[in-house]
């Protein structure tokens, strides 16, 4: 099996004051697995970012509201969107917007997104 690690996008330099600092976890009880088999996708505004469980993913963030989706997807998969939670984001706060998306425990579980200007659709 080929290692598919994700790297977080680090070639996004913000162009506003503002960033969004998002870190996305497994649930503890499947955490092995999806280290081993999975990897997170964070969207933001429809652009796909790539990221790696547990491990802050920095990305640029204008003033306004945006829309924010997080899902995971088997590794050498390219379009399924497993767990998926969408949310509303506003940025008009500090410098630095912090998200935190959580994964339930149950396998048809879906994210659950919190942190700074997080608001449910």
């Amino acid at each position: 099996m080929s290692d598919e690690s994700a790297q977080p996008d680090s070639s996004a330099q913000p162009d506003s004051s503002t960033q969004l600092d998002i870190t996305v976890r497994p649930s503890l009880f499947a955490a092995t697995f999806h280290h081993l088999f999975t990897f997170p996708v964070v969207e933001l505004d429809g652009t796909e970012h790539r990221t790696r469980w547990g491990a802050p993913t920095l990305l640029p963030l204008a003033p306004g509201p945006h829309r924010l989706s997080v899902y995971f997807r088997y590794r050498g998969q390219r379009a399924t969107r497993l767990g998926e939670e969408r949310v509303e984001l506003t940025a008009d706060g500090p410098p630095r917007a912090r998200v935190r998306a959580q994964l339930g425990v149950r396998n048809s579980s879906t994210f659950t997104i919190t942190g700074d200007g997080v608001r449910s659709r």
